[in-house]
């Protein structure tokens, strides 16, 4: 019998991987407060349901910095999709197109930005880290350009990488026969050396990621691109104001799956107020802990425009390849728009604050 939760395909992946490496996906910093914040955070919410409203042609699509999309839908970027399966990427990238989604694609993919392009129906977004060596930066976005990827992603919550206790206590390293395809071995080199009690990903970011970035580096950035700049990561009001005077296009609002700062607060907590300081003046995106099509009402009822998953895309791809990210998308689809009639909401646009309640 087929999966019918996000939940179930969670427990089929974790038989499926090999211990390392489901520490690795599933893990988060410090205490791991964080993996369980997000979704108590969005379990508080409750929805508002009207009556007597014409729901018989319910519609989720979506445009989204010019990215048309079934549903208000994509798959956050995660590195090294062959952990999960041996197709990795390009398997997402199809699984994806075929369900109207976006994909975001990791600059450390395990396949090339090219061969994810050509299997790719949908919309492809590349996500980047700030490496001291820009140079590499370079060379992705061109590439990007070239294979039609619609927009950057600079992710800004790392600066470098948190203590993850699993993946020390794993000596955690990217295994042998997989790599970051996109990138020049000599930048990835540390991240393959296993040490006891030392996360080798963690290593490799205090020596390749640029702590030293501020917001006026941004516009170095926009001097070598014509794509859309999206920052994700961000949780503070304050930030948001400062994207929106810098020019930015979108925003993801996001703790990082739990892997970055320890006891910060939720993305859904921080959505609101957020919204409230751009004020349309660029998009939003909610990205952590979506787990039914419920939270991507709720996330839109308090001001997204869409929403990322993360790791469910990722237990898909354990499950079954292609097939099994098709069916894990499926699902929120199918529960996404289930809740548009039963909420009374016949477009997306019908979601808003009223139909919201905190508890």
């Amino acid at each position: 019998m087929a999966a019918l939760t996000l939940y179930e395909y969670r427990a089929a992946a974790k038989e499926r991987l090999d211990g390392p490496v489901w520490d690795f996906l599933e893990g988060g910093s410090g205490t791991e407060s964080m993996l369980s914040a997000g979704r108590a955070a969005l379990d508080r919410l409750r929805l508002r349901p009207r009556c007597l409203v014409d729901v018989s042609a319910c519609d989720p699509s979506v445009s989204l910095l010019g990215s048309r999309l079934a549903a208000p839908l994509g798959i956050a970027p995660m590195a090294y999709h062959q952990l999960a399966h041996p197709e990795g990427e390009v398997a997402t990238a199809r699984a994806a197109g075929a369900a109207g989604a976006l994909l975001t694609v990791s600059m450390f993919a395990s396949r090339t930005l090219e061969d994810i392009a050509a299997a790719a129906t949908g919309p492809l977004w590349l996500q980047l880290y700030w490496l001291r060596r820009r140079e590499s930066l370079v060379d992705l976005v061109r590439r990007a350009e070239d294979a039609g990827y619609e927009a950057l992603v600079l992710t800004v919550d790392a600066p470098r990488v948190a203590h993850r206790p699993r993946d020390a206590r794993n000596g955690f390293a990217v295994p042998a026969g997989i790599r970051a395809a996109n990138m020049d071995p000599s930048v990835m080199s540390t991240s393959h050396g296993g040490t006891a009690g030392e996360s080798a990903i963690a290593r490799h970011s205090k020596e390749q990621f640029d702590p030293s970035i501020t917001w006026e580096d941004l516009a170095w950035l926009r001097e070598r691109t014509s794509l859309p700049l999206v920052l994700k990561g961000v949780l503070a009001r304050e930030d948001a104001e400062l994207a929106v005077k810098y020019g930015v296009d979108g925003l993801v609002v996001s703790n990082h799956g739990g892997r970055q700062l320890d006891f910060a607060i939720p993305a859904v907590d921080a959505l609101p107020e957020i919204a409230e300081a751009v004020d349309g003046r660029c998009r939003l995106i909610l990205d952590g802990s979506i787990r039914h099509g419920a939270d991507i009402a709720k996330a839109l009822c308090l001001g997204a425009d869409a929403v990322f998953i993360g790791r469910p895309a990722l237990w898909g791809l354990a499950h079954s390849g292609s097939a099994g990210v098709s069916s894990v998308l499926q699902v929120l689809l199918d529960e996404f728009e289930e809740v548009m009639a039963l909420m009374g909401a016949a477009h997306v646009r019908d979601f808003g604050n009223s139909a919201i309640v905190h508890y």
